[in-house]
């Protein structure tokens, strides 16, 4: 509601009408030709403004022709005496702007072109039947059109910004809610959840979902709120080119991104392309500041948790060299070896050690050879052309490692305990 300060240039404006004879008798012709001028108000507005006409929501333009017989009658009845009330509809009308997401400037151009129609109705009929000068009613007029139109300006901005605020912050504790339910599972008998998940729509049947985790190539930029919500915000914009839904938010400094689809449209129909086959695309769009690890598909709400098991550790190795990994796109190998590092470094054969000191003296030849040895699935004639080297020497190489180890490195399972042993070591 607006303070009597605020009121004061409109009530000033109005005095210096009705000393001029405008008011109360054009307020009682306003009112009997109201019609007429809300419609060309509207006219006015639709033909100026096309955000009104393009929108998609079906209540926007029956509340704009609403709104403009309002601010007909408020005008009429100030024209005919009455004082400057509280504008309660012009709050209303900020909210519902807001809640619809209309933008705020078209809002307040509709306001502008209107009330430059209104001033001009107001002008020809105060001169129809006014005898004062001219000069001087024009500039009374325009003054109580700027008067009005400032007002109301000021006062739909400050309810749409505080209204606009209030929804972010409801929206962003829902989201935080969702995030906390999927990510951390939920018990499917508590009836809150439930209806918290079927209003978001998460618990449509022969739906798909994978999780994408995204962090700046440098973890520490996550400390910056206003960094972390750019990322976030990037992420947003890249996942609505796709159909279905998402919910992004940042949880643990880390950028969450749940997607969802339809997995297939009946039990008769083949299933659609992966999900995260189709994200994948769009996350390598995210920029070089960014490193990103996808999930594979899961089938429902309840395997979210599994999911963002499988986003963290495809995060672990993104990089700046490739950064969006996919969790099926790892090999079994480096997946044990990056889980073993931690945990085994003191469970490893002693011979581990003495292998990697003597790779290091050898100018790392002895790894290098036990690489291209697997990588040519154990042909000793491939290895020693990919290291450019006679196959003796690769003979030899093996020769040595199977004396500092005791595993021959030319059967199977012995590869297999150097190559992973060493991995883990390294």
């Amino acid at each position: 509601m607006p303070s009597a300060q605020d009121l004061g240039p409109l009530t000033h404006a109005l005095d210096r009408l009705r000393s001029l004879g405008v008011v109360p008798r054009l307020g009682r012709r306003l009112a009997d030709e109201r019609e007429g001028v809300q419609a060309e108000l509207a006219e006015t507005i639709l033909a100026r403004i096309p955000a009104f006409t393009e929108s998609r929501n079906p209540e926007v333009l029956p509340e704009l022709a609403a709104h403009s017989a309002r601010h007909v009658e408020e005008i009429a009845r100030l024209l005919a005496g009455g004082a400057a009330g509280d504008f309660a509809f012009v709050a209303d009308n900020a909210r519902r702007r807001a809640e619809q997401r209309f933008p705020l400037e078209a809002t307040l151009h509709a306001y502008r072109c209107g009330l430059r129609a209104m001033s001009t109705w107001i002008r020809e009929h105060a001169d129809a039947d006014s005898s004062v000068d001219e000069r001087e009613l024009a500039a009374a007029i325009a003054d109580f059109s700027i008067e009005y139109t400032d007002l109301i300006s000021n006062l739909l901005t400050a309810e749409y910004v505080a209204h606009t605020r209030l929804l972010s912050e409801a929206e962003g504790n829902r989201r935080t809610e969702l995030l906390s339910v999927l990510l951390g599972g939920y018990d499917e008998s508590d009836g809150r959840v439930a209806r918290l998940l079927r209003r978001a729509g998460y618990l449509e049947q022969r739906q798909s979902y994978c999780i994408a985790l995204a962090q700046p190539a440098a973890a520490k930029e996550m400390d910056n709120p206003a960094r972390a919500r750019r990322l976030a915000d990037a992420v947003t914009d890249l996942l609505s080119r796709l159909p279905g839904r998402r919910l992004v938010g940042v949880r643990d400094r880390t950028v969450v991104a749940i997607v969802s689809d339809t997995r297939r449209l009946s039990g008769w129909t083949a299933p659609q392309t992966k999900l995260a086959d189709r994200v994948y695309p769009e996350l390598l769009n995210l920029g070089p500041a960014a490193i990103v690890g996808m999930s594979n598909d899961v089938p429902s709400t309840a395997h979210i948790p599994r999911a963002l098991v499988e986003a963290r550790v495809a995060l672990d190795f993104a990089n700046v060299r490739t950064r969006v990994v996919r969790y099926s796109d790892i090999p079994v190998r480096r997946m044990l070896v990056r889980h073993a590092r931690g945990g085994l470094g003191s469970a490893l054969p002693a011979w581990t050690d003495a292998l990697i000191a003597a790779d290091v003296r050898a100018g790392g030849t002895l790894l290098a050879t036990l690489d291209a040895y697997a990588n040519a699935d154990m042909n000793v004639l491939k290895a020693a052309e990919s290291l450019g080297v006679h196959s003796n020497t690769v003979y030899g190489r093996l020769q040595k490692i199977a004396d500092l180890t005791g595993h021959d490195a030319r059967s199977f399972n012995s590869l297999s305990e150097l190559l992973l042993a060493t991995a883990c070591r390294q």
